[in-house]
């Protein structure tokens, strides 16, 4: 591999069981028992012509810690596939150097990240980016769904976190129903939802997405962002 993308290639990556189908299941069944599901939220708010769902943010719950860190480590070995098949998704942005035989500093070509193991790779990806909030969401047959045509890159607040999102992702936790893909836009591509298949896409306006009304059943899943580090901890002497 020489750390080039295949020409016509679209940056969308779907990794089949990232997580066992027993393991979603779990999921499914304790979200089904909660009461802490909310109506669903866009960055401005409630807004169920947008996206109506009910959903479930993971962040600050001691009792969902243990569904936050199995559904992050599956995301992140996804995240190494993924950096390994588009290295330039880190070399492009933040220009990394390793040491060289010598000892002295060298600029990594995209072939030498494409070729690192995990030992190798996951302490750069950790160095250089961090999990977002992890958002469980509910749509209901026939009339769940996000038909809005948006990407996940905006500036929403002072602290530009929305800013800092490099990729998306989204974990399916079901199937059994038809329809309730996910859809891009511009790569005139649907992904069809099966429990544990997981989808990394940039955030950026180029994969402007939508995600389609379910039929015949809910659909579930579990979705966040891959953000940059902020620049006081990457740039930080």
């Amino acid at each position: 591999m020489n750390g080039a993308p295949a020409p016509g290639c679209d940056f969308i990556e779907v990794i089949d069981d990232a997580l066992p189908a027993a393991s979603c299941a779990a999921i499914l069944a304790r979200l089904r028992g909660s009461d802490a599901l909310r109506p669903g939220r866009v960055g401005a708010g409630v807004f169920p012509d947008l996206k109506h769902s009910r959903d479930l943010a993971l962040a600050g719950r001691p009792d969902w810690a243990d569904v936050e860190a199995s559904l992050n480590q599956a995301v992140f070995a996804g995240l190494l596939a993924y950096l390994r098949r588009y290295p330039q998704a880190l070399l492009a942005p933040l220009m990394l150097q390793a040491p060289g035989a010598d000892g002295q500093p060298r600029r990594l070509e995209a072939a030498q990240l494409a070729a690192m193991d995990d030992a190798a790779l996951a302490p750069l990806v950790q160095a250089c980016l961090r999990p977002g909030a992890i958002n469980l969401q509910w749509y209901a047959d026939g009339e769940g769904g996000y038909p809005y045509w948006h990407c996940e890159l905006y500036p929403r607040d002072p602290g530009a976190e929305t800013l800092h999102r490099h990729l998306l992702w989204t974990l399916y936790l079901n199937e059994g129903f038809t329809a309730g893909e996910t859809e891009f836009l511009f790569q005139q591509r649907r992904v069809v939802p099966r429990s544990g298949r997981l989808l990394i896409a940039p955030a950026a306006f180029t994969h402007t997405h939508r995600g389609n009304r379910p039929v015949g059943g809910d659909k579930v899943i579990a979705t966040s962002w891959i953000l940059f580090q902020r620049a006081e901890q990457l740039f930080a002497r």
